[in-house]
């Protein structure tokens, strides 16, 4: 348990989520032609340990170059990342977290990063969590006169109540006040969201960068009853699946207590949960019949969405809610909690369920309508793809580089 004066410290180092909307077009719109952008980028993890918000960054700043722009990263990095970067990227001194050593807190940027940074002569910055070196980012960004935009990844002000620390929420808001107080623009994923944001005087304005999915990569096409049967799945059993990194704050025991409600009920189902994480063990106590995959990425994760038949995804502290919009591309219908991660990609009843935060109730019939309603099931997954097909990603990610320009003035 964290003390009292560790509070304001640990706050800023939760950032491992993520997750904006122009309405997205099927196809990509050709840019104009404008003199490249030299862009200083910062984050809290941009490549060390995969999730939604770090591999949106990594296609923001591949689509960047693509244009012929020149990204500078700076970020924590590990001997071992999930993924090769997009862009250059510069290691910034950290520490690993307490209680959470997969994930690193970035430091301050030293002197001789900052001399890094000048020389490279950004013409904005961009800042992607509230941390130490953001916030020095900032500081540095004001005293060069440049320009500096931020774009909000998670909601970091829900997370205290997963860990007993409920209490220091209004500090963790006030940090979040100041980080965003004074920027050029504020990215956020769906114009809802930034109402959000705006009600709760986090921020004044924003712009809106949403989210693209890989339609190749992510399709009905990809199920397999031969992949179920190696989880010894039978044919006929139908799947719920869960995706996502296992800690508490995605909604665990919404999970759990889901599960056994359906049982309690007489509801056959399986529960498929997709993902590791430090949590893993007290959901596998929770649920005994569930299948664990364990991490899964390339070709096995779209596989497993297909090869569900719908996705259960209670999580509040999402902005977006990739996995929502990669179960819509795989044509399987979404039970998820009213949040922000998923009202802006989910109908109630047309192409998934909304349902009260934390209800289990709630959840549970939700749940039992697509495991005993063929025909409903198949409509929702059948409006989720159609739906998905409009979030293209270069469309989105060139929204932000408009922004850029006019920000920029050039």
């Amino acid at each position: 348990m964290l003390e009292e004066h560790q509070v304001a410290t640990a706050y800023r180092l939760l950032a491992d989520d993520e997750e904006l909307s122009l309405l997205p077009v099927a196809q990509p719109v050709p840019r104009p032609l404008r003199r490249p952008l030299r862009i200083a980028l910062f984050s809290g993890n941009y490549n060390y340990v995969r999730d939604g918000a770090n591999q949106a960054l990594n296609r923001l700043v591949a689509f960047f170059e693509s244009q012929g722009n020149i990204v500078r990263v700076y970020s924590p990095t590990s001997a071992t990342p999930a993924f090769p970067p997009a862009g250059t990227l510069v290691s910034v001194p950290s520490f690993s977290i307490p209680g959470r050593a997969e994930y690193r807190i970035a430091r301050g940027l030293p002197a001789a990063l900052k001399r890094d940074i000048r020389n490279f002569a950004p013409d904005i910055f961009h800042l992607s969590a509230p941390d130490p070196l953001n916030h020095s980012a900032k500081k540095l960004a004001r005293a060069m006169g440049v320009p500096v935009v931020a774009s909000v990844h998670t909601r970091f002000e829900t997370y205290f109540e997963y860990y007993g620390l409920a209490w220091a929420r209004p500090l963790g808001e006030a940090l979040l006040k100041r980080f965003y107080a004074g920027l050029d623009e504020v990215f956020v994923t769906s114009e809802g969201f930034g109402d959000v944001l705006r009600e709760q005087g986090m921020i004044g304005h924003s712009a809106v960068w949403s989210r693209g999915v890989d339609k190749l990569r992510f399709s009905s096409g990809k199920r397999s009853l031969a992949w179920r049967r190696g989880f010894g799945i039978a044919d006929d059993e139908l799947v719920i699946g869960f995706v996502g990194r296992l800690v508490l704050e995605k909604g665990l025991d919404v999970v759990a207590a889901a599960a056994a409600e359906l049982k309690a009920r007489g509801v056959a189902h399986k529960l498929l949960i997709v993902g590791d994480g430090p949590a893993r063990e007290r959901l596998q106590a929770q649920v005994p019949g569930a299948v664990f995959t364990g991490f899964l990425d390339g070709d096995t994760l779209p596989r497993a969405y297909a090869s569900a038949d719908m996705l259960l995804n209670p999580s509040v502290t999402e902005t977006f809610g990739n996995i929502n919009l990669e179960a819509m591309a795989s044509g399987i219908p979404v039970v998820a909690a009213i949040a922000t991660g998923s009202n802006c990609l989910i109908d109630d009843g047309v192409n998934g369920r909304l349902v009260p935060a934390g209800d289990i109730g709630a959840f549970a019939d939700a749940l039992t309508q697509y495991l005993t309603d063929p025909r409903a099931r198949a409509a929702a997954g059948a409006e989720g793809l159609r739906r998905a097909r409009l979030y293209d990603w270069d469309s989105i990610n060139g929204a932000v580089l408009d922004r850029y320009h006019e920000i920029v003035g050039s």
